[in-house]
């Protein structure tokens, strides 16, 4: 690696200290919130994208713009509203002033993009976006445009205000590696953040990993050892999620309409390998699969009317797997 590290080795203890560096750093900023944080950054190392889904206030926009600074990325915010087009995310055609057509790139173009209320624009311009997820670039006019790297997408979605929404399609959803749920602070952290938010003073941040090592570490990732009792364990924890099947449980068959596919059981592998690297392990464990395993199946299983109407979440199904 040409992160100077002899070995992978060395190179999972460089991540698991250069995510210790990057918890303090944001920790100037931002107060508590320390599972959230966490998930975040495991998802931008396993390189996936992640949904947060909380009510307006709990510094949703903050937390990404500091993720974004103390990693050295350009990031760019899209407020999605209802009128929103493909074009004006992704960019367009244009004749410049020479009468050529030229590419006039949209918000997309950055390294971490937040997607903010995801859930307000049209499937049209949902669409727009997916491709981009998946893809790591957009077609315009036929044209391919390749994404910079790394590109992680951050989207936010308002759980209690519904109307006038497109709720995300399950293939979108699924596109997600986590659904990260934000919480309201404490009192003793609320105190803490409105006295940090009310006098004058500037946080200074410091640049603690670049793009060119997030992109190597994320090499890296893929490059830790799993043993074949944990992945089969990933892979049984998603396939226990589909109804009258094999290996679904009673309260899966009970209250789920639609289990999860096999991108889960991809994403439970990769986010256990990353959450083993950032604690310094060099091969995950079942606890690192736990772990993560709330964040990677939640927006992926579907209840249905009975688990609504007995008040059963996605999260009472998912405790019961393990």
């Amino acid at each position: 690696m040409s992160l100077n590290f002899k070995n992978d080795q060395e190179a999972v203890d460089g991540l698991s200290d250069a995510y210790k560096r990057l918890r303090s750093e944001i920790g100037k900023v931002i107060i508590g919130q320390d599972e959230v944080v966490k998930t975040v950054l495991i998802s931008l190392f396993a390189n996936g994208h992640s949904l947060l889904v909380g009510v307006p206030g709990l510094a949703k926009t903050l937390l990404v713009s500091t993720i974004s600074e103390v990693l050295d990325l350009s990031f760019k915010r899209i407020q999605f509203t209802p009128d929103l087009m493909p074009s004006d995310i992704t960019g367009a055609v244009i004749l410049d002033e020479n009468r050529a057509f030229k590419f006039n790139k949209g918000p997309l173009f950055a390294n971490i993009v937040l997607a903010d209320e995801i859930n307000r624009t049209p499937p049209k311009t949902q669409a727009a976006l997916l491709e981009a997820m998946q893809e790591r670039s957009v077609t315009i006019s036929g044209d391919r445009h390749i994404l910079p790297k790394p590109f992680f997408v951050l989207a936010t979605q308002n759980p209690i205000e519904q109307e006038g929404t497109y709720p995300l399609p399950e293939a979108q959803l699924d596109r997600f590696m986590f659904n990260i749920p934000l919480d309201y602070p404490s009192y003793e952290e609320e105190i803490a953040v409105v006295k940090a938010t009310t006098t004058a003073s500037n946080t200074e941040l410091t640049n603690i990993v670049s793009a060119n090592e997030i992109l190597e570490y994320q090499q890296l990732i893929r490059k830790i050892p799993i043993s074949d009792n944990v992945l089969e364990y990933c892979v049984s924890l998603a396939s226990k999620t589909r109804p009258n099947t094999e290996r679904s449980t009673e309260s899966v068959n009970n209250y789920i309409a639609w289990g999860a596919g096999p991108r889960a059981s991809q994403y439970l592998v990769l986010g256990a390998k990353t959450h083993a690297a950032i604690h310094g392990k060099y091969s995950p464990d079942i606890e690192d699969v736990q772990a993560i395993a709330n964040y990677v199946l939640r927006h992926r299983i579907v209840r249905n009317y009975k688990a609504e109407a007995e008040g059963i979440s996605e999260e009472d199904v998912i405790a019961g797997l393990f």
